[in-house]
């Protein structure tokens, strides 16, 4: 889903030129731009970092918990979770762009929260109470508080959004390191529900304090937000192309994420260390969010992004080679580097293509709720790959094939756009 960065605005007519303009904030930073980067930091710390340690859970469903489920249809629950904040995008990131912004984090705060206390109840073998509280109401807080986290931070950036982007993204690696290790020791020592109850208690802290240093920045002057176009998006070869790209690879993207810890566990590798493979690949995955937009701000959100995406697709073939300790570090440490970069590249590019700020939060939601289809059906599609037998090369080829042929469709989006605007950066 790489677009390009803007180092310089498209070739338009005036009416573009005049909009595009819009688009500077005067302050580029200050004190309650930092504050709300913190603060969108914490809600992808809390709520992308828990949603990025399901690979623990599929492991402990798999084998434990409903064990009585195939995996296909246990990562359902992963997929149809990860889908919701990306299907939410068109309806949140309007509201967010209407001036709703506190509402959906205050609303979608409470839903997280409140399901991932009602999951601490689920009763073991039984699908439906897993099912409804950590795919459907998890997804549908991280639907309401997705798109506006993530926007908001172009309210108080210009030159500096993507970096800043960038940190925000770096939350949900974080996340994801500090739960999986948080989840996988007290399982084994207090318990499913009392587990659970515990990181809903921290999640909870973390979300108050969030809500409570963010800040939009909405124009003043109401006539300086000119009437939405959502047509032209549809004309904006590029966005279509990068949309399509996202599609793709998102139905390859997360095979580590989900099932690494799982593939480790099953080729007989020390379990304890299987267990901290996802928080060694999100751990690297926090350093890639952070200097894969920092690079692309000098080089282009596109020049990166289809290189991660083809390193991306050789993490994924490189799982093949896990056979030991060694080698298991190793593929998480490589993928999540790359993986990471590529992720928050894409979301902070889409920002960019942007011409006014009322605009940004349609943009990101229409384009990520376009490839939620891919996320939805991502590990279930793998995991019927998988067969309860186990046969890994299935969902591997599919997986890394996907991410080989998002990348050239990536490639098509960023001829065209370098063509629009004259410059290889991009």
């Amino acid at each position: 889903m790489p677009f390009g960065m803007e180092p310089k605005p498209r070739v338009a007519d005036d009416n573009e030129s005049q909009q595009s303009s819009t688009l500077k904030v005067p302050d580029d930073g200050g004190s309650t731009a930092w504050l709300t980067v913190l603060g969108a930091w914490l809600v992808m710390f809390s709520t992308f970092g828990y949603l990025y340690s399901f690979g623990v859970y599929q492991d402990f469903y798999t084998r434990f918990f409903l064990s009585t489920h195939s995996p296909s249809k246990i990562a359902w629950i992963g997929s149809f979770q990860l889908m919701m904040p990306f299907g939410f995008g068109v309806v949140s990131g309007k509201l967010f762009d209407s001036g709703y912004f506190h509402l959906l984090q205050l609303f979608g705060s409470c839903i997280f929260v409140i399901s991932l206390f009602m999951l601490s109840l689920a009763r073991e073998q039984q699908y439906s109470d897993v099912f409804l509280s950590q795919a459907v109401g998890m997804g549908i807080g991280l639907g309401c508080t997705f798109i506006p986290t993530v926007s908001v931070v172009s309210h108080h950036f210009n030159e500096r959004k993507v970096l800043a982007t960038g940190i925000v993204m770096s939350g949900s690696s974080l996340g994801a390191v500090i739960f999986p290790i948080m989840i996988n020791n007290l399982i084994k020592t207090i318990g499913f529900a009392k587990t659970v109850r515990a990181s809903a208690y921290i999640v909870f802290g973390l979300l108050i304090i969030a809500n409570a240093i963010m800040r939009p920045a909405y124009p003043k002057d109401k006539t300086e937000k000119p009437k939405l176009n959502i047509k032209a998006f549809f004309t904006d070869v590029p966005y279509i192309l990068g949309s399509f790209g996202a599609l793709i690879s998102m139905f390859g993207f997360y095979f580590p994420l989900i099932y690494l810890q799982l593939y480790a566990v099953e080729h007989g590798i020390d379990s304890n260390l299987a267990f901290y493979s996802i928080a060694t690949l999100n751990a690297a995955s926090t350093i890639g969010r952070v200097f894969g937009n920092y690079i692309a701000h000098h080089l282009g959100s596109f020049n990166v992004g289809i290189s991660c995406t083809l390193v991306t697709a050789a993490s994924i073939f490189a799982v093949f080679g896990v056979h030991n300790s060694a080698s298991l570090i190793i593929v998480s440490i490589f993928h999540g580097l790359f993986a990471g970069a590529w992720l928050s590249v894409s979301v902070a590019a889409l920002s960019t293509l942007a011409r006014h700020p009322h605009e940004v939060g349609s943009r990101i939601g229409i384009a990520l709720a376009f490839s939620s289809f891919g996320s939805l059906g991502s590990a279930p599609v793998q995991g019927a790959l998988l067969t309860s037998t186990y046969i890994w090369s299935r969902p591997i080829i599919f997986s890394g094939v996907l991410m080989v042929a998002a990348s050239f469709v990536f490639l098509l989006a960023r001829m065209v756009l370098a063509k629009e605007r004259g410059t290889w950066r991009v």
